[in-house]
């Protein structure tokens, strides 16, 4: 049983339990014994952030862990999500550290992981590091601690990343594009490689102050930007969550093109140049119905994963798929990158739309999506209510009068105390009063 480690790393409110400077510091000493056990060299972590106050904090008590227990760190500030993946490979960093609590309020903060090949750390070993911190190990002697060096070119090296997944020579004149930063990690990365790739970029919640990440802005509340693309008559506009790992676009219109629309775009580009492999996309179990039957309808495959993005990407290697991601704006090229980017899914989006020449209204015009709704039902403490068995009952009752014009998917979030309730159906009523009733049934017998 997981007890500290969620989907997406640790994650909660600062200074409560597990994210304090004390659970930092024990997590950066179990962290870096168990990541060292098998090393012949010197070991080294990589540390990246987003804009929150409190990672100040948390960075300062993880290095003071890690470093005590014998790693070296590397510090590259700022930086997306995405960014840390890569440079942990570039840098030939043993792991990697990201500490982001993604698109939930500057208050909370998390803690994710990364393999040395840029990878999530597998499951196996966030068990380990988590029974470490049960016993912590003896320290090592006095001169065999680790060192902190800052990386000062981090940001430049990922936009150079970025770069070099685009097509030779590509450039993305004449595209007018708002670019919405959240006031996070892709406050500075985001605008400046559009506008070196030649856009006309209007930046909006682009200047972090450490409390105002992804308050009323950014992929979760998207408004602002779409607004903005209507009065300055700009091309698409583009929204990332606080860590950059995921994006919201709208087009001229100002009207949302979600995840299940761009990967349908992504992945029909890449099949008609021949570069999708695994002839499917992977995607979840909130995924719309009307993406799949699209899929169907160019002769693609859907598979779906269990939600997160670290199960999407499972399925990935699994099936020997190059195009992933959520509902919510994940997406997964794993040619390009080992996780999440959402600045690389902008850049291909607009690669797609100048190649082809074509609006974005335009692209996103051919899949027609069913009615769909999302509830959330908040507790008190996280707690199994799905392993009780009037709630499967009253799921049950609620898919059979669905009949077969939908799907229901009840889960547990696996980052905060919350019941999420899809519903999806041919008919919007139906939908609506399905979800209502089973919302509020759930709702009275859990709360």
């Amino acid at each position: 049983m997981r007890r500290y480690f969620g989907t997406d790393g640790v994650r909660g409110p600062v200074n409560q339990f597990p994210m304090t400077a004390e659970f930092s510091l024990a997590l950066g000493r179990a962290a870096g014994h168990v990541l060292t056990q098998h090393l012949d060299h010197q070991p080294r972590i990589l540390i990246g952030k987003d804009t929150r106050l409190s990672g100040y904090m948390i960075e300062s008590a993880l290095c003071a862990g890690l470093t005590a227990q014998g790693m070296s760190v590397l510090l590259v500030g700022p930086v997306p999500t995405p960014a840390v993946a890569y440079l942990t490979r570039s840098l030939r960093a043993d792991a990697g550290v990201m500490l982001s609590a993604s698109h939930n309020p500057a208050g909370d903060n998390g803690i994710k992981f990364f393999a040395a090949d840029g990878f999530k750390l597998a499951d196996e070993i966030e068990l380990e590091i988590e029974a470490c911190l049960d016993k912590l190990p003896p320290l090592p002697a006095a001169l065999a601690v680790g060192k902190a060096a800052r990386v000062e070119d981090a940001r430049g090296r990922y936009i150079e990343f970025l770069k070099g997944s685009l097509p030779r020579g590509l450039r993305l004149d004449g595209l007018k594009v708002v670019v919405d930063c959240a006031n996070g990690a892709a406050y500075d990365v985001g605008p400046r490689i559009l506008r070196e790739l030649g856009c006309d970029v209007i930046a909006m919640f682009d200047e972090p102050d450490g409390f105002n990440i992804n308050r009323e802005c950014g992929s979760t509340h998207p408004e602002s930007m779409m607004q903005k693309v209507v009065d300055v008559g700009a091309d698409v506009g583009l929204a990332f969550d606080g860590d950059a790992d995921r994006l919201i676009a709208c087009d001229a219109q100002g009207c949302i093109v979600d995840g299940d629309r761009v990967i349908a775009i992504l992945a029909e580009h890449a099949h008609k140049k021949g570069q999708l492999t695994g002839g499917a996309v992977v995607t979840t179990l909130m995924s719309n119905m009307g993406l799949e039957r699209y899929l169907e309808g160019i002769g693609l495959s859907m598979f779906r994963a269990a939600v997160g993005d670290r199960y999407v990407l499972e399925m990935m290697r699994e099936t020997g798929c190059n195009v992933g991601g959520e509902q919510s704006g994940h997406m997964i090229l794993l040619d390009h990158n080992t996780t999440g980017d959402g600045v690389m899914t902008a850049l291909q989006l607009l690669t797609a739309m100048q190649e082809q020449n074509k609006a974005l209204a335009e692209m996103a015009a051919g899949m027609s999506l069913f009615p769909q709704k999302l509830w959330n039902i908040m507790m008190s403490e996280p707690k199994d209510v799905l392993a009780d068995e009037q709630v499967q009952k009253l799921i049950c009752d609620a898919e059979r009068h669905l009949g077969g014009s939908g799907r229901i998917n009840v889960r547990m979030s696996g980052t905060e105390p919350k019941i999420r309730v899809m519903v999806e159906a041919e008919d919007e009523t139906i939908m609506l009063n399905i979800g209502g009733q089973l919302t509020e049934a759930i709702r009275e017998r859990v709360c």
